[in-house]
């Protein structure tokens, strides 16, 4: 890179090394590299809560497309006998899919917390729980940083 030879010169000069060093890491966020990753997801702590919760699957990962399946569903037109019960059903299961999410919530959290204490005794734990259930409440596809770990607990292959 050369000096630059007057004031605009410099400003393109230093928008295009932006440019680059934003682009570098974006792709470093993107391949799950700790030094590129924001300040809340760093850490052996924040890794355990990732890999916790991607190595399950977990009904808030499933709470968007069932409430909308729900939501379609009831916009069938069902006979006048059935659509009492229908309805009845429709109303019944949102609340139920709630419930559901929020006990699989709690539950994250406590096991993610409890398992975090029992590895890394010295490190801050403050917010892991929060941070365990609200990646749980997450669509996998969606996540961020991306999961390194299959349901089950494999690790996920590498593309080339």
């Amino acid at each position: 890179m050369t000096a630059p030879s007057n004031r605009k010169e410099a400003y393109k000069q230093a928008r295009e090394r932006d440019r680059l060093l934003r682009e570098r890491a974006r792709e470093g966020m993107l391949r799950g590299e700790e030094k590129y990753l924001p300040a809340r997801d760093r850490g052996p702590v924040r890794k355990l809560a990732r890999d916790f919760v991607d190595s399950r699957r977990l009904p808030g990962q499933y709470f968007l497309p069932a409430v909308l399946l729900i939501m379609l569903a009831s916009m069938v037109p069902f006979p006048p006998e059935i659509r009492r019960w229908v309805l009845t059903l429709y109303t019944m299961s949102l609340p139920l899919v709630m419930v559901l999410v929020l006990v699989s919530s709690f539950y994250v959290a406590g096991r993610v917390k409890k398992e975090a204490a029992r590895r890394y005794p010295d490190e801050n734990l403050k917010g892991v729980g929060f941070y365990a259930a609200m990646r749980s409440s997450q669509i996998r596809r969606l996540r961020f940083p991306k999961p390194t770990v299959l349901p089950g607990g494999k690790p996920v292959p590498v593309k080339k």
